[in-house]
C-alpha cells in the first residue's frame, strides 16, 4: 500500500527532522526502537524511561575528566531520580538549576581522607560540540495509565530538553496543544522534568512556550537572529532560532526564569524580540566600556512586551557570562514602578528574597552606602541622588534607567553621573523618545533595540489600542 504523501508525516514531520540534521543534530527514529536489560538500540531498558543514560553518561566523562565513576553514577541518579511527588514545574526547576549549575555530588578526598564535594558539569553551555544532540522522532514513553508518542524529542546529553508536536496543514498548530501536548503532562510527567521548551507546529503556523504556559501564551519567533530580518512565520525559522545548537544553548541558559506568581510557580522563556534585543543590548555595553565612553544605548521595547524580564534577562546573562564584578543599579523616578520592578526581580529569582530587601535603598544615605559597597543589585529612586557627590568609579557598574524620561535632563541626573562617573548607562522604556531626542543619544547612545506598538500587536505580545474621539 503507497503511503499517503498529504500526511502530517511527510509534510511536516520528516522535514522537520531533517532541518535539525541540517542544524548540527543526529536523528533516530523511535519507530524503529529496541529495548533490553542492558540497554537497546538507544539506551532504554523500558518504554518508561525518558532519560538516554548511557549517552547522559558518557557527556558526563567527557564533561568532567578525571571523575571518579561512583561521583558520575551518582550525578545520573540525581538528575533522573523520580520526581513524581513534586508538582510538574516545581521538578522541571529542580532540574534546570542542575543543568544550569551542575550536580553536587561526593567524592573520595585523597590528601584529607573521608568525603568531599565537588560540582559536576551536565551541558557545555559555550561549545555546542562538546555536547551530543539527538532528535528522536515517535518516541514512546509509557506512562501509568497511557502510552504516549510525541512527535519529536530534542535530547541533549541524553535529557529531553525540546518536545515537538505536529499537525497536517490544514489543522489548528492549537490542536498540537491542546490535544497532544496537554496530555502528555499529564500522562508521562517524566518527559518534561527536563523540558527547556515546548513547540506546537502544522508547519506554517508555528509556536513555542514553556512548560507552564496556555496557548494564549505560546507566541511565534519571527526573526532568527536580527531585528533587521523581514518577519516571517515558519517552522523553519523557528527552529532555526531555537534550536541551532548554540543559539539554543544561549536560550535555555540565559533566557529562563521562574516566578512565583499568585496561581503558582510559573516558568517563563523569552519571546523572539526579548532575546534579540537584550544580545543586542549586551554587546552595545560591552562595546561602551572598551570604548570608555558609558553610553550603552536606549533599549525601546513597547509597554506589556515584558520589559521587566528583559532587564532581568540582560543582567543575569552579563553577571554570568560576562567576566567582572558587576553592580546594577535600577533607576527609576516613581515609588510604584521601583517597588513593581524590585517585586519582579525577587518573584523570577533574579535577586533573593533578602537581597532584593537590603539592596532597596530607602534615603540618600542608604544608597550612597549600597554604591559604596559591592552589592549585585540596587534598587533606587533617582531622587535619592540630591547632592552631587562621588560614590564609585568601577567601571562595572550598569546603570538601568527605566522610564525616567524628563528626570534624565535635570540636576538629579547629573548628581548621578558626579555619583558614578566611569558607570555604563542603559535606558529601557516602553515609549519613544522624541522630545529631546539629541539630548537622550548624548547621555545614552542609539537605540539598541526597537519593538514598537505596532509590532507588538501583530504579535499577539500587547492588546490594540483604539482612540474614540467625543466632544466634552
Amino acid at each position: 500500500m503507497t503511503p499517503n504523501p498529504y500526511n502530517e508525516d511527510h509534510l511536516v514531520e520528516q522535514p522537520a527532522l531533517a532541518l535539525l540534521a541540517e542544524l548540527g543534530w543526529q536523528t533516530a527514529c523511535g519507530l524503529e526502537e529496541t529495548f533490553a536489560p542492558e540497554g537497546g538500540s538507544l539506551g532504554r531498558r523500558d518504554r518508561r524511561e525518558e532519560v538516554l543514560v548511557p549517552r547522559l553518561r558518557a557527556a558526563l566523562e567527557r564533561l568532567n575528566p578525571g571523575q571518579p565513576a561512583e561521583a558520575i553514577s551518582a550525578a545520573i541518579e540525581e538528575l533522573s531520580r523520580n520526581r513524581s511527588a513534586m508538582g510538574l514545574v516545581a521538578a522541571n526547576r529542580e532540574v534546570y538549576r542542575l543543568l544550569k549549575d551542575g550536580v553536587l555530588v561526593s567524592v573520595p578526598d585523597l590528601n584529607r581522607g573521608g568525603q568531599s564535594k565537588v560540582r559536576l558539569r551536565v551541558v557545555d553551555w559555550d561549545r555546542p560540540a562538546e555536547n551530543d544532540w539527538l532528535a528522536v522522532n515517535q518516541f514512546n514513553v509509557k506512562g501509568d495509565l497511557y502510552n504516549c508518542w510525541p512527535d519529536l524529542v530534542g535530547f541533549v546529553n541524553g535529557l529531553p530538553l525540546v518536545v515537538i508536536e505536529f499537525k497536517k496543514p490544514g489543522v489548528s498548530a492549537r490542536v498540537a496543544f491542546t490535544d497532544n501536548l496537554s496530555h502528555y503532562k499529564a500522562a508521562i510527567p517524566q518527559l518534561f522534568w527536563s523540558n527547556a521548551f515546548l513547540i506546537a507546529s502544522n508547519g506554517t503556523a508555528s509556536r513555542i512556550g514553556s512548560l507552564s504556559a496556555d496557548w494564549e501564551r505560546f507566541f511565534e519567533w519571527k526573526r532568527i537572529a536580527s531585528e533587521d530580518e523581514p518577519r516571517r512565520v515558519s517552522l523553519e525559522v523557528l527552529l532555526r532560532g531555537t534550536c541551532q545548537p548554540q543559539r539554543l544553548l544561549d536560550y535555555v541558559e540565559n533566557f529562563t526564569l521562574f516566578s512565583d506568581s499568585k496561581g503558582g510557580l510559573i516558568k517563563i522563556i523569552a519571546q523572539n524580540h526579548q532575546v534579540i534585543g537584550v544580545n543586542n543590548a549586551i554587546a552595545a555595553t560591552l562595546e561602551a566600556r572598551r570604548r570608555g565612553h558609558g553610553r550603552a544605548g536606549v533599549f525601546w521595547q513597547t509597554q506589556g512586551s515584558g520589559k521587566s524580564y528583559s532587564m532581568g534577562f540582560y543582567s543575569q546573562k552579563i553577571q554570568r557570562k560576562i567576566p567582572g564584578d558587576w553592580t546594577f543599579v535600577i533607576v527609576t523616578d516613581r515609588t510604584d514602578l521601583d517597588e513593581q520592578i524590585a517585586e519582579t526581580f525577587k518573584a523570577a529569582g533574579v535577586v533573593s528574597q533578602s537581597e532584593g530587601d537590603q539592596c532597596h535603598a530607602g534615603s540618600g544615605a542608604q544608597l550612597a552606602e549600597l554604591l559604596r559597597g559591592n552589592h549585585r543589585y540596587v534598587f533606587t529612586l533617582i531622587q535619592k541622588f540630591r547632592i552631587p557627590e562621588f560614590l564609585c568609579d568601577r567601571t562595572d557598574v550598569v546603570v538601568i534607567t527605566d522610564e525616567a524620561h524628563r528626570s534624565q535632563y535635570d540636576t538629579l541626573a547629573l548628581n548621578m553621573r558626579t555619583a558614578l562617573p566611569k558607570a555604563l548607562f542603559t535606558a529601557f522604556t516602553g515609549t519613544p523618545l522624541i522630545d529631546g531626542e539629541e539630548r537622550t543619544r548624548e547621555l545614552f547612545g542609539e537605540y539598541v533595540s526597537i519593538y514598537d506598538f505596532q509590532q507588538a500587536v501583530e504579535d499577539g505580545a500587547t492588546v490594540p489600542l483604539f482612540y474614540e474621539n467625543r466632544t466634552p
